[in-house]
């Protein structure tokens, strides 16, 4: 059984001695793989069909409407590009693969919760807030960008196929097409990310709203050339359809930073300047009610003797 490390009663300031810190990591990190394992068994179940997820449209984009455990088997005359696996390892070192990255995927709100866990008791409470807002708005951004990925790949399979010389027969690893798959997910995912750092740079008073507002030709033509380049596609709609939501989000990231500095500044107006004393309300208040509390003598007082209480005068010891 694995020792929690929060039994005891938890610091105000999120403070914990280092044993416990790493005791906490480890349980963190159990739970976490636990999670991808038991995600990457169910993804590997379905192995077959996350593929065919993938490689279908662009299946039908080069004018194939089999799938291509289909073209595995077919021997005639197809006028499509074939799917194929190369060496006899490859198509189980492929089903690790894909299981294994389905399942970090599938795990996803498990293991980042368990990093959230183990990172927010240190934090402020308007640390706190920033954070689950930026991972509240940087997952949709994400799965937004992997969209439009996945929606212009047959586009661009269509394009590249089109290079090819004719009467050849196009043969497409399956293992190379998955790994462009992945790395044009993974691109086009973290080029939605882009205003959400630009509004991260801004909270935390990095880049002002106001200079990125006035980067606006430069993003644009820089936003057009990425574009471009991640759509080989010859039409221009495709490459706007790309464009297009990457500009919306970088001019409402600069209007949030635009309004985010003007909160700012309304804030540090309200402050004495650096060169002024701050002003303290020294009004007296009423302290209510005195409760008197009774306290017992430290030591016994002695006794005086006969002596000592005939040199007293009134009481006293001397004179005065």
């Amino acid at each position: 059984m694995l020792k929690s490390a929060r039994k005891t009663e938890k610091d105000p300031e999120g403070r914990m001695p280092l044993a416990e810190h790493l005791r906490e990591l480890r349980n963190r990190l159990v739970k976490s793989l636990l999670a991808i394992v038991v995600a990457t068994v169910i993804a590997a179940l379905f192995y077959k069909d996350i593929i065919q997820f993938f490689t279908d449209p662009i299946l039908r984009a080069v004018g194939c409407e089999y799938s291509f455990a289909e073209l595995a088997k077919n021997t005639n005359e197809t006028a499509c590009a074939r799917i194929v696996q190369n060496g006899l390892l490859s198509p189980f070192t492929l089903a690790l693969t894909v299981s294994l990255s389905s399942g970090v995927v599938l795990a996803a709100p498990v293991w980042l919760y368990q990093l959230w866990a183990f990172v927010a008791p240190g934090l402020h409470r308007n640390e706190k807030k920033y954070g689950l807002g930026f991972v509240a708005a940087g997952f949709p951004l994400f799965v937004m960008g992997a969209y439009f990925a996945y929606w212009s790949l047959p586009k661009m399979a269509s394009v590249m196929l089109e290079f090819s010389i004719i009467g050849s027969d196009n043969q497409l690893p399956l293992d190379d097409l998955l790994n462009l798959i992945m790395r044009m997910i993974v691109v086009f995912g973290l080029s939605f990310e882009l205003p959400l750092l630009l509004v991260m740079l801004n909270f935390g008073g990095v880049l002002s709203g106001k200079k990125m507002a006035g980067w606006w030709r430069g993003m644009i033509l820089g936003i057009t050339l990425f574009a471009a380049i991640a759509t080989p596609s010859t039409d221009p709609i495709s490459m706007l359809a790309l464009a297009g939501p990457i500009w919306i989000l970088y001019f409402a990231a600069s209007a949030i930073a635009l309004v985010n500095d003007k909160r700012r500044a309304r804030v540090e107006a309200m402050k004495p300047g650096d060169d002024e004393a701050s002003e303290l309300d020294l009004t007296p208040e009423d302290i209510g009610e005195v409760e008197t509390v009774s306290v017992s003598k430290a030591l016994p007082s002695p006794s005086p003797s006969p002596e000592t209480e005939r040199d007293r005068i009134n009481g006293y010891d001397d004179v005065t």
